[in-house]
């Protein structure tokens, strides 16, 4: 196979695990949504032992910063940065491993649900909470699995990369 042709068959097959993985996860957290919204709905509240289910709205973005903004200018931001993510994970996969690609689905596909839940009613539904921690969704599990997952193979990447791919020249002398 021609270098041309793996690199085409190379960029192909990764960038349909992005679309069609970042699609599953955020159309799973896009459906857990209102199933949240309606079962913890008048201060319901499910105990998981450390973790509970309960209902919460963020206007804002990751631990409400923002939350006194007009919804239109969150939206607006939210949704330039989650493109901005998605063109840059489209151009740069072809050239990750299995795990970084994995790891930008995850991302786009959380921030991206968080981006459809929020252009619906100007807010984020949450319904995960700890206690300790600010309550959260699905979708922002994914934003922090995939980070994970993203850093992992990048560093793994770089500790086990050839240190120079090109043969070195001998010389003639």
């Amino acid at each position: 196979m021609s270098d041309t042709a793996a690199r085409s068959t190379r960029t192909g097959w990764s960038r349909r695990v992005l679309a069609v993985v970042g699609v599953a996860l955020a159309a799973v957290a896009l459906l857990v949504e209102p199933v949240a919204r309606r079962e913890l709905s008048d201060d319901r509240t499910v105990d998981l032992g450390l973790l509970q289910l309960k209902l919460a709205y963020n206007s804002g973005v990751a631990f409400s910063v923002g939350d006194q903004l007009p919804a239109w200018i969150v939206l607006a931001g939210t949704a330039t940065i989650t493109l901005g993510v998605g063109i840059y994970a489209w151009r740069t996969v072809p050239t990750s491993s299995l795990v970084a690609v994995v790891g930008f689905s995850a991302i786009v596909a959380g921030a991206a649900a968080n981006v459809i839940d929020r252009a619906v009613d100007g807010k984020v539904t949450d319904y995960f909470h700890t206690g300790w921690w600010p309550t959260f969704n699905l979708a922002d599990t994914y934003l922090t699995c995939g980070v994970v997952l993203l850093i992992a193979a990048l560093l793994w990447e770089s500790t086990h990369a050839p240190a120079d791919p090109t043969p070195a020249k001998e010389s003639s002398t």
